[in-house]
């Protein structure tokens, strides 16, 4: 299968320098993977890159608008249908992609694999040892995950699949997806044992959690360092090692664990702004 890139002009913090619009294509068949925002000069050069093939579905990663705003209006000028998890803000799938389904194009095959955490819709498409990754695996920043249970298990998954190469919403390809998954992995179970020694140490809000954890990052980073915090300590909580209100991830939640610190931790440590 033939791959091309377009890369959207919406560079920012959330989206590095821009989405990634991938046009994938086997003899004169093709699909659109995450058509990206709604933005004219970018959906231009989707169509110049589509000259000479016969579009046949555009296919959305995740319903976050920089991924998805623009796939109703390019799949209605080619006459195709929009393939997604869900509805979300200007997207509204024609139809709704399920686990496992298989669309082909051409003599190619693209597998949808769902792979909820990063949002609760979110899937993947495989074609042979390739995977479209929207943002479930991206080049660069930390994944932002909604979910911290459902996106380890969407990485142990996507691991026992047998791909070499990711081709992400955001960033360069990586030709080393077997490492990429892995060190996901490693970097998430290291931050959980990380923000369970910061309670354990004497933490009891999540900015507290933060300060401890992320104190080598700029604090202007640190709302997006409450959120990753949050989403492991709902694990935390649903696994019931974690006492977090529920619906309660802000910077001031109290948080404590469920039964007595380890032996040796309970001295209270030194967190930023001490």
């Amino acid at each position: 299968m033939k791959v091309r890139r377009i890369r959207a002009p919406n560079p920012g913090l959330f989206t590095g320098t821009g989405t990634n619009t991938w046009v994938a294509s086997s003899g004169e068949s093709a699909v659109i993977v995450d058509p990206g925002p709604a933005i004219a000069s970018h959906l231009n050069s989707i169509k110049a890159t589509l000259t000479g093939l016969r579009p046949i579905a555009v296919l959305v990663t995740h319903c976050h608008p920089d991924h998805s705003t623009s796939a109703n209006e390019l799949a209605d000028e080619l006459g195709v249908p929009v393939m997604a998890g869900r509805p979300g803000p200007g997207l509204q799938p024609h139809e709704t992609l399920y686990d496992g389904q298989s669309i082909q194009v051409g003599d190619a095959v693209i597998d949808a694999i769902y792979t909820p955490g990063h949002t609760p819709d979110h899937f993947c498409f495989r074609t042979e040892a390739s995977l479209f990754s929207g943002d479930h695996l991206i080049a660069g920043p930390t994944v932002i995950t909604e979910h911290m249970a459902n996106y380890l298990d969407s990485l142990r998954k996507v691991q026992g699949i047998g791909i070499t190469r990711l081709l992400p919403g955001h960033g360069p390809i990586m030709r080393n997806a077997k490492e990429v998954i892995r060190q996901s992995i490693d970097h998430r179970e290291e931050r959980e044992r990380q923000i369970v020694a910061a309670i354990e140490g004497g933490a009891t809000w999540i900015g507290e959690i933060v300060e401890h954890v992320y104190s080598d990052i700029d604090s202007a980073f640190y709302g997006m360092a409450a959120r990753a915090v949050g989403a492991h300590l709902r694990k935390l909580t649903d696994e019931g090692r974690v006492i977090l209100p529920r619906g309660s991830d802000d910077w001031i939640a109290p948080v404590a664990l469920v039964g007595p610190p380890t032996p040796g931790k309970g001295t209270r440590r030194k967190v930023v702004g001490d």
